[in-house]
This record gives structure tokens, C-alpha cells and sequence, in this order.
């Protein structure tokens, strides 16, 4: 990401020169001919499309549906705000949600909100909801979806070396000593499990709340990362990589290749790559299981608390410098209407951001069990943690000082005990700058 600065310029730029922001074509005031669409996943852009062509058909404005790589996606959309063309209509993420929306580069939806009937702001996942409306009460992107996390296995892999299947029972100790039993039965060749330390929400995060632990604190204030109870889901971790793919491979290869060329047993993974998954050649080898639980009270029994999954949900968003901004958000709320939702659902594109709309999702995937993904909404869901500015401190933990040196040293638990008291540091300070 580039700096702030950016973005603040961007927002002088568009509120001087709103014409130079928007990218529909109409060559000036009024309904716009087509809206240019960008999102970042190649998974979601046919089944976006076909829900956009529906809305063509009472609009009579055509979209255009365009992936750009994650990366280039938040270059380009800056490069955009700071004063060349934005697209008109795009997803909005949690690491900078709140950059865009401090500086009133998106379109306040507000005004329009209030006065559509098929939008009830109240009937959307809070946390969602909570992300893309500001302190102040303004709404900047309408919720479009939400995620959970899943363990995913390869069954070809536990059976050659005798591992049992994953179960709702798991606790993360069942799931280091089967990971360790494929590890040493095939002297290394495959790795039980893989993890990597860029997988935050759909990884590590996971093991930190299940132990008791707060990345962000609830008021999006502070954290408890460092508290004994982050630690211990930290030292699960320390333990987990000690049988799983060594960092160096993981960085090399990725955790979804390793997966997929048959080299690891097991990843956790988001509901948003099932589809990558569900289409790869040894898909019939490949199942989903809840993550495990950590057995906190020693009684042998999943408690609600003791299994979570992060969830996370995108936003819909406009330029605020858009040339038709009527036509803008009568997309977004088609997309985020409840007949928009459940056919985001049931095409498989993701789960709603409305609750109550994505039963349809368990079924899109004809021959592949992705029922856990909805099953982990019965136990403890939190958000993912997230600041004014994320990928300061995010960014931070990942590298040396922080959990890059236990992730490529993991045999040593101080180490992992040391990483967890310097991001307790490395988050309080970016807090406080913030």
C-alpha cells in the first residue's frame, strides 16, 4: 500500500475536480451508458457478472465485471484516487476501509439508504456492517458478503499413512499429533500440515481466540496478544510448524500449492477459495472439516467458546467522484438486496452479507461437503481485528522482532513466547499513532 498521503490527496482532488474521479462514459451529467466493476478474484467475477446482467435488464446500464490482482487492485485504485479514473463501482476490505472512508474518497450512502426499501441495515452481519459505517454515523459500502474458516484435507493422505479424518471433535492437539504422524511416516516427503505466516485471518489468528486471546480488542483499542492466553494458542502454533512445512518452503511454494501438488496434509483455509479447491484436479481427494477446538476446561467437550473462526466481509463501494452515482448505488443495492444475496449463495459465489440468506451456498458445490463453513457460525465468531490503519501493525508482526523469527525457528518456544510480548508492543504503538 502506498502512504496516506494518497489517499488524502485523492480527496482534495475529487472534491475540486469530481469529473476527473469517475469512470462512466456518458461523456457528462445523467444516467451513465455502462459502469466499470472491479473486483479481485477471478473465483467470484462469472457469478458476479450473471447477477449484474439481471440488473442490466430493468436498468439498461451495462456492467463490466474486471479482476485486477490483489496487489495492482489497491495500486491502481489509489493511483485512481489521487487523480486519475477510479472505477465506479469495487470492493472495499477491512486492512483499508477506514483510510478511504476518513478521507471521503468513497460515496456517502446515506441519502440513498434511507430511502430504499430493500435495503434494512439491521438484517446484516455486524461486524460487516460496523466496518463500512463510520464513527460519525456515515455509510461508505454496503456489506456483500461474509467468510468463515474451514480445515481442509486431502483423504488420499490420511489414508496412506493411517491417519483418521478429521472430526467435530478435534482439539488442535489431535490435529499436531496426526500432522506429526504423516510427517515422520513419510520421513518428511509430505507435511502434516502448513501454515503460513501471511495467513492471518484464515491461520494463526484462529488459534489465538480459541485460547482466550484477543488480536484487536473489541473497541478496536487494544490487544491481549501478549496475555498468557494468546500465548498459549501461539505455543499450539510453535508446536504445530514443528511437523508442517518449514517457513522457508511455504514462501517458496505457497500453502495452496503444497496442498494441491499432493506435498501436505492438511491447511486451513476461508470459504472464499473453495471454488480453487472444488476445481482442482484431485478434488475428489479433498474435504472440509470444522477447525479444531482448544479443550480450555479440560473436560473433553467442545464448548461454544472454544472453537472460533474469524469471519470478514467486503464492501460495496463507489466513487465519490463517480458520474452517476443514482446508477452506482442502484447496482450496489441490488447486489446487497436479500434476491441478490441468495443468488450470490446459491451461483456459490460466497455467503451473504445478510443473515439468514446463504443456506443455498451449502449446496453449490455438487460432490464437495462445504457444510463446515456454515456449521462454524454455531460456535464463536469474531472479526477480523482491524485499526484505522491495519496493515501498519499487521505488517509489523510479520516480520523479524516479531513472529518471523519463532515462524522460522519454531523448534524453540521462547522464542514464540518473546514474539507475543514485542506484538503486544509493536500493536499498542500503532494504536496510539493512529
Amino acid at each position: 500500500m502506498k502512504k496516506l498521503a494518497a489517499i488524502i490527496l485523492a480527496a482534495m482532488m475529487c472534491t475540486t475536480a469530481l469529473t476527473a474521479c469517475g469512470n462512466s462514459n456518458n461523456g457528462g451529467g445523467g444516467k451513465a451508458d455502462s459502469i466499470t466493476v472491479n473486483i479481485w478474484d477471478s473465483n467470484q467475477q462469472k457469478g458476479i457478472q450473471e447477477i449484474a446482467n439481471k440488473w442490466t435488464e430493468t436498468s439498461g446500464v451495462k456492467v463490466n465485471v474486471e479482476v485486477v490482482d490483489w496487489d495492482n487492485y489497491w495500486t491502481l485504485l489509489e493511483a485512481g484516487a489521487s487523480g486519475g479514473k477510479m472505477p465506479d463501482v469495487f470492493w472495499m476490505h477491512s486492512n483499508t476501509a477506514q483510510m478511504y472512508m476518513d478521507n471521503d474518497v468513497l460515496l456517502k450512502l446515506n441519502d440513498y439508504v434511507d430511502k430504499d426499501d430493500k435495503i434494512d441495515m439491521s438484517k446484516y452481519y455486524e461486524g460487516v456492517k460496523n466496518l463500512y459505517t463510520r464513527e460519525d454515523g456515515n455509510i461508505y459500502a454496503l456489506p456483500k458478503d461474509h467468510d468463515t474458516i474451514a480445515l481442509l484435507y486431502n483423504k488420499a493422505i490420511f489414508d496412506k499413512y493411517g491417519v483418521e479424518y478429521p472430526t467435530d471433535k478435534w482439539t488442535w492437539e489431535n490435529m499436531y499429533e496426526a500432522a506429526k504422524k504423516i510427517t515422520e511416516g513419510s520421513n518428511g516427503e509430505v507435511y502434516g500440515m502448513a501454515m503460513n505466516t501471511s495467513n492471518n485471518q484464515d491461520g494463526w489468528y484462529n488459534l489465538i481466540y480459541s485460547y482466550g486471546g484477543q488480536v484487536i480488542t473489541e473497541d478496536h483499542k487494544g490487544t491481549t496478544i501478549g496475555s498468557d492466553e494468546s500465548k498459549a494458542g501461539m505455543e499450539m502454533m510453535r508446536k504445530l510448524l514443528t511437523v508442517g512445512a518449514p517457513q522457508s518452503v511455504v514462501a517458496e511454494t505457497g500453502t495452496d500449492s503444497l496442498f494441491m501438488s499432493g506435498k501436505v496434509g492438511m491447511i486451513s483455509q476461508g470459504s472464499w477459495m473453495i471454488n480453487s479447491f472444488y476445481t482442482a484436479e484431485n478434488h475428489a481427494d479433498y474435504a472440509w472439516a470444522l477447525l479444531p477446538y482448544a479443550d480450555r476446561n479440560g473436560n473433553g467437550t467442545c464448548e461454544k467458546e472454544e472453537r472460533w473462526s474469524a469471519y470478514n466481509g467486503l464492501g460495496w463501494a463507489a466513487s465519490a467522484g463517480t458520474k452517476d452515482p443514482d446508477s452506482c448505488y442502484s447496482l450496489i443495492s441490488y447486489f446487497c438486496s436479500e434476491e441478490g444475496q441468495k443468488l450470490q449463495a446459491e451461483k456459490g459465489v460466497t455467503m451473504g452479507g445478510m443473515t439468514g440468506v446463504s443456506e443455498a451456498f451449502a449446496s453449490a458445490f455438487e460432490g464437495m461437503d462445504i457444510k463446515p463453513f456454515l456449521d462454524a457460525e454455531e460456535f464463536s465468531l469474531y472479526f477480523r481485528p482491524y485499526t484505522k490503519k491495519t496493515t501498519v501493525w499487521e505488517d509489523a508482526l510479520q516480520q523479524a522482532g516479531a513472529f518471523l523469527d519463532p515462524w522460522q525457528n519454531p523448534s524453540d518456544p521462547a522464542l514464540m513466547a518473546k514474539a507475543c510480548d514485542n506484538a503486544q508492543k509493536i500493536i499498542e504503538k500503532a494504536i496510539a499513532e493512529e
